[in-house]
C-alpha cells in the first residue's frame, strides 16, 4: 500500500450520490411497508408478488442492504488509511473505527427498532441492519491493514462457505441458539441481516475503495474498471443461478422472470450476493458517467447522501408515528399510494437534510458528529 496515495480528508461525490440513491430506494421500500396493503399478506421470507409493479417497487430496496454495507466497508478503508498517513497510531484508529461500531449498534436497540413502531414502546431485542452494519466495522478493523488481493480472498471465502453454514441445525424456540444463528448465519425474528454474509459484502466494499479512492486516478478509469468489474461479478452470479443448486435459495420459473431475479435476501444466497455486488459497482460507475454529463440531475442524491443516518433515522421515525402509531392510511394502499407517500417524505427530508447537514458540518457534538 502506497500511503502517499491515500488523500487528505475530501468528499467523494459519487459516494455521496450513491448514498443518497440507496436511502431514498430505502424510503420506497419503508413507505410501502406503511402504506401498501401488500404488507398485510406478504412475507419477505418466501416472497410472493401479483404484479410486476408491486415486484418492482419492492425489488429496488434490495440494492440497499448491499449498498450500504459496501460503502461503510470502503470508508472504514479510506478513513483507515487516510489517518495512518496523517501519523495516527494503528490502533488509536482501530478504536475510533470501534467507537462508531458501538454507537452504530447502539443507535439500532435505542431508536430504530422503537422508531417502527412510533415510539409506542421500547423494543431493544432486535438486531437489524444497523446493527448488522456496526458489527461488520468491528470484524473488519481486524483486518483493514491487510492488501486488497488478501481481503478479495477473505470475503471470497465467506461467501463461498456460507451456503454450507446454514445447513447447521438450530432450535429457533431456544433463545441464545436463536441469537447466535440468526446473529451470524440464519435469518428469523432476532434478525434478518446474519453478519457473516454481509461482512464479506463490506470487505468487497473495501477492496472496491482501493481502486475508487486511491489506485484509480481519473473517472475514466473508475467507468472502465467499475463497468468491468460489476459486469463479470453479474456474470459469475448468473452462472450460479442457472445452476439451480449451490449458492441458491429460491427456485425460479424462467430467465429474465421475476423469480429468475428475486433469490433470497434472508438470509442473502451466494447468487443475491454476487448478483448486488455486481449492481452496486455498476450503479456507481453510472453515477460517476451521470456526475460528468448532468450533474444536476444527482443534486437531491447528493443532498440525502452526506447525512445518510440521519436521513435513515428520522424517515422511519415520521412514518411510524405518522402511519402506525397514529394510524394514517396504514396498509390501506397500493403502489400508488406509496408512491404519493415518497413524494411527500422527500418534501419533508431534502430540507430536513440539507439543515442537519450545516448543522453537523459546524457542531463539535459526538452524538450529531456520529449521525
Amino acid at each position: 500500500m502506497n500511503l502517499s496515495s491515500i488523500p487528505e480528508k475530501k468528499r467523494f461525490h459519487f459516494i455521496d450520490q450513491f448514498r443518497g440513491l440507496v436511502v431514498i430506494f430505502m424510503l420506497v421500500d419503508h413507505s410501502s411497508y406503511f402504506l401498501n396493503s401488500l404488507w398485510l399478506h406478504f412475507n419477505p421470507f418466501d416472497p410472493l408478488f401479483d404484479s410486476w409493479a408491486q415486484f418492482a417497487l419492492r425489488y429496488v430496496s434490495y440494492l440497499c442492504a448491499p449498498g450500504f454495507l459496501m460503502i461503510n466497508g470502503a470508508m472504514v478503508w479510506w478513513a483507515y488509511h487516510r489517518k495512518i498517513n496523517q501519523g495516527s497510531p494503528d490502533w488509536t484508529v482501530r478504536r475510533q473505527l470501534i467507537q462508531r461500531a458501538l454507537f452504530l449498534i447502539l443507535l439500532q436497540i435505542t431508536w430504530v427498532n422503537s422508531s417502527w413502531g412510533g415510539f409506542s414502546s421500547f423494543q431493544p431485542w432486535h438486531f437489524g441492519i444497523i446493527s448488522c452494519i456496526g458489527l461488520s466495522m468491528i470484524m473488519q478493523t481486524a483486518i483493514v491493514g491487510l492488501r486488497w488481493q488478501v481481503q478479495l480472498v477473505i470475503a471470497l471465502g465467506i461467501l463461498a462457505i456460507h451456503p454450507f453454514l446454514l445447513n447447521i441445525p438450530y432450535d429457533p424456540e431456544i433463545m441464545w441458539e436463536q441469537a447466535l444463528m440468526q446473529t451470524f448465519i440464519d435469518s428469523g425474528k432476532f434478525n434478518k441481516y446474519p453478519v457473516i454474509p454481509w461482512f464479506a459484502v463490506a470487505i468487497i466494499g473495501s477492496v472496491m475503495a482501493n481502486g475508487w479512492l486511491s489506485a484509480w486516478k481519473t473517472d475514466k478509469q473508475r467507468i472502465l474498471m467499475g463497468f468491468s468489474i460489476g459486469a463479470a461479478a453479474i456474470f459469475l452470479a448468473i452462472i450460479i443461478r442457472m445452476s439451480r443448486g449451490y449458492g441458491n435459495i429460491f427456485p425460479f420459473s424462467d430467465f429474465g422472470s421475476y423469480s429468475f431475479f428475486f433469490d433470497q435476501k434472508y438470509p442473502p444466497s451466494l447468487y443475491f450476493s454476487l448478483w448486488f455486488i455486481g449492481l452496486v459497482v455498476l450503479s456507481i460507475s453510472l453515477l460517476i458517467v451521470i456526475g460528468k454529463a448532468a450533474p444536476k440531475l444527482l443534486t437531491i442524491p447528493d443532498i440525502v447522501g452526506k447525512v445518510p443516518l440521519f436521513f435513515y433515522g428520522m424517515h422511519i421515525a415520521i412514518l411510524g408515528v405518522f402511519s402506525k402509531r397514529i394510524g394514517l392510511f396504514y396498509r390501506e394502499g397500493d403502489v400508488t399510494s406509496t408512491l404519493i407517500g415518497v413524494v411527500i417524505m422527500m418534501a419533508v427530508m431534502i430540507p430536513l437534510s440539507r439543515w442537519f447537514y450545516g448543522v453537523k458540518s459546524r457542531s463539535k457534538n459526538f452524538i450529531i458528529r456520529m449521525l
